[in-house]
């Protein structure tokens, strides 16, 4: 492909969409619908079987499609997987996706600059590993969960599935869909620091042949922290049309906006966060500066047929438009000894970003002799545009910083912002990807299983810069292969093995500007060895074990003797031991949760102050996370979490330790009727002071304190 025929490849991406729909249209044969359940493709029951990921007790999901691009049990799928169900989003009431996977084993929330989700998965930091039933959402803002079925955390490199990037893992959400069921749902709730929300689901069927279902949501809140404020609203409707008993066409649209205060929390001191007065509200910079928000528009459409010769093709097209910038002011460096000093800094950053993804699965199961295989062989094309501008923030229009005393951190001296010559970019980019994969699921019998794909990458990536109209530019072709036994005694009992690669381009997590030291870099490339355990002690409880060795290559070094280049010889190793828990313990206990060990280690220098045997930032080496939920009686539950994270840096240098901290959940659940169900989410219930997160080592966060939300849903 050349390097700057992007257009072309937009133009074959659309193209392949249409083919795809107008073969299956030509395929198709039309006819009445299947009456309610019935065995054919595309019954109602199917369907809702299909959209939940197959069956869904309490905690507990028992298949996904997701980790092997196959509708596959967890307990057949050869790497660590845990899934957040609906119930337990209810239950947690948690208000951002990043919150909400503190009780998954071996995830640790990051800052993210407090602008967008970031979370720690196996060691490896990433804005940009989030997923949307498969497809790429990468752009750096706050998701929310209205929309939400379920949360998939597949962890351990895999570029098979999901293309480049996800060195520690991926975060895919599950959106609720027209399934044809009735829902009448209304979710009101709020809480201190202003916490303002309400959310609607409602579906239905237009006809036999045709469902639809619209989810809204709009918040106005608080934040325990000086200053904050969030505003975010979105709807999402969906329709799904079977078109004939083998042919199921699904149509989702969604608007969603977020604006909210950015807060990058306090600066370090003698090697720890800083304290004064013990104040965790206390904000550093100018309040009237700090700014985020997103404007986002994504429209999927899903084709699934099963052709006459067994064949199954899902056909899914996703554009999304993102509407992105953000400014800030943060603490730019650590409080003097004397405690009287502490500069402030800002910059405004504005990412823009287009996105154009089709990808085309087809699937066949058929027997060699006794053994059963499931072939799976797809296309991937995509296309990603935008602009990344950066502004370096001016106190008084003359100062790049401001020194501030640390007992009086808010300052009121205006800001200017413009683009500072070569230290702030100024690009527009853009990326063309052709992907192919091939993949086999062989049972050779009812105790062993084989897995087994390779996956190729064409990935063309340039910028240009818009002050020199320079174009820089790289393609990479890559290579990544996954393979995995699974060994079943029994058939609730599951051992298994793995191994996979994934790669990250030199452009990086986020695709932005590209200078020429990135251009001859080469990309930095994963492996992962895992092996592991799950066991259905019960049908409705799952109990997993993974232990593995994650490798990761290339990281780049500052090169001292060529400014602007880079020595590849980073490398970080990670070893793990991960357990996991979920569904019910007894019919009125249920939990979620585990336990994680993580030792990710600096291998080979990054950088100066990066060197080999360094802890990797924001990694604990203990973590537990467990929520039970206890049926009390009919009407009444109570659900009690528990936290705890061990002592981490706030990055790899290891300079600033963050303690680790103990943190009790509580929520109290009672049903009014068959319709009403009120509750009361209690966090950090006793109130204690820790450390929650970091982006650096002068922006951390502290944890919010006793926090009480209550919701009512209604359903009618």
């Amino acid at each position: 492909m050349d390097r700057h025929s992007h257009s072309g490849l937009l133009a074959a991406l659309l193209a392949s969409t249409v083919l795809a729909t107008a073969a299956q249209a030509q395929t198709a044969r039309v006819a009445a619908p299947a009456p309610l359940g019935a065995p054919a493709s595309t019954t109602l029951e199917q369907l809702s079987v299909e959209g939940q990921g197959g069956v869904t007790v309490g905690y507990l999901t028992k298949a996904t499609r997701s980790a092997s691009k196959t509708d596959t049990l967890l307990i057949d799928t050869p790497k660590s997987v845990t899934i957040v169900t609906q119930e337990q989003i209810r239950d947690q009431n948690f208000q951002n996706l990043t919150e909400q996977l503190r009780y998954v084993p071996g995830v640790i929330p990051a800052q993210g600059e407090n602008n967008r989700d970031e979370v720690v998965i196996r060691g490896q930091k990433s804005n940009a590993d989030f997923f949307v039933n498969g497809v790429r959402d990468d752009v750096q803002y706050f998701r929310d969960l209205y929309n939400i079925q379920r949360i998939e955390v597949l962890k351990g490199p895999d570029s098979l599935i999901f293309g480049r990037g996800g060195g520690g893992g991926v975060v895919n959400r599950v959106l609720k869909e027209a399934d044809g069921y009735r829902v009448r749902e209304i979710v009101a709730g709020g809480g201190q620091f202003g916490d303002k929300r309400v959310a609607v689901d409602v579906g239905d069927r237009v006809s036999d042949s045709a469902f639809f279902r619209l989810n809204g949501v709009f918040e106005d809140s608080g934040t325990y922290r000086q200053f904050g404020e969030l505003t975010r609203y979105g709807f999402n409707p969906t329709m799904t049309f079977l078109i004939d008993p083998q042919t199921t066409l699904k149509l989702s649209y969604e608007y969603f906006h977020d604006d909210r205060f950015p807060d990058r929390g306090i600066p370090s001191q003698f090697g720890r966060a800083y304290r004064y007065k013990q104040n965790i509200a206390t904000f550093f910079g100018n309040p009237d500066v700090n700014f985020t928000k997103v404007d986002a528009n994504i429209a999927t459409a899903v084709l699934d047929h099963t052709f006459d010769n067994g064949v199954q093709l899902r056909s899914q097209f996703r554009f999304a438009d993102y509407d992105r910038f953000y400014r800030n002011t943060l603490p730019g460096g650590a409080v003097n000894n004397a405690g009287t000093a502490v500069t402030i800094t800002g910059y405004r950053n504005e990412t823009n970003r287009t996105n154009y993804f089709s990808q085309n699965d087809f699937t066949y199961k058929f027997l060699t002799g006794d053994i059963k295989h499931t072939l799976l062989g797809g296309v991937e094309l995509g296309y990603q545009e935008g602009i990344v501008f950066r502004q370096t923030g001016f106190f008084n229009n003359v100062a790049t910083s401001i020194v501030v005393n640390p007992l009086s951190p808010v300052t009121r001296v205006p800001v200017t912002f413009r683009n500072n010559g070569g230290s702030d970019a100024n690009s527009r980019y853009d990326l063309g990807l052709a992907a192919v994969y091939a993949q086999d699921q062989v049972e050779i019998n009812e105790y062993l299983q084989l897995i087994g794909g390779l996956r190729y990458d064409h990935f063309d990536f340039s910028a240009t810069d818009r002050r020199t109209n320079v174009t820089n530019a790289r393609v990479d072709d890559l290579l990544s292969p996954r393979a995995g036994i699974v060994l079943k005694p029994l058939p609730n009992l599951a051992f298994y093995g793995s191994y996979s690669v994934s790669y990250l381009p030199s452009s990086g997590d986020q695709i932005g500007a590209f200078t020429p030291g990135l251009v001859i870099a080469q990309p930095e490339r994963f492996e992962n060895t895992e092996v592991g355990v799950k066991y259905d002690l019960t049908p409705s409880i799952q109990l997993t074990a993974a232990a593995y060795n994650l490798d990761r290559f290339n990281q780049r070094l500052a090169d001292p003797n060529n400014p602007g280049f880079f020595i590849l010889s980073g490398k970080t190793n990670t070893q793990g031991f991960e357990i996991g828990a979920n569904g019910y313990v007894t019919d009125w206990w249920q939990i979620a949760g585990g336990y994680s060990f993580t030792d990710a280690r600096i291998d080979s220098a990054t950088s100066a102050t990066i060197v080999k045997g360094n802890t990797v930032g924001l990694v604990p080496f203990n973590a537990v996370s467990l929520w039970n939920k206890f049926d009390v009686t009919r009407e009444f539950s109570i659900g009690i979490g528990y936290i705890y994270q061990g002592h981490t840096f706030a990055t790899s240098d290891d300079t600033i330790r963050l303690p680790g901290y103990n943190r009790f959940d509580l929520g109290l659940f009672y049903k009014i009727s068959d319709t009403v169900r009120a509750q009361v989410n209690i966090e950090n219930i006793f109130d204690r002071g820790y450390i929650y997160t970091a982006d650096n080592n002068n922006n951390i966060t502290p944890g919010a304190p006793r926090t009480v939300r209550a919701q009512i849903i209604v359903k009618f």
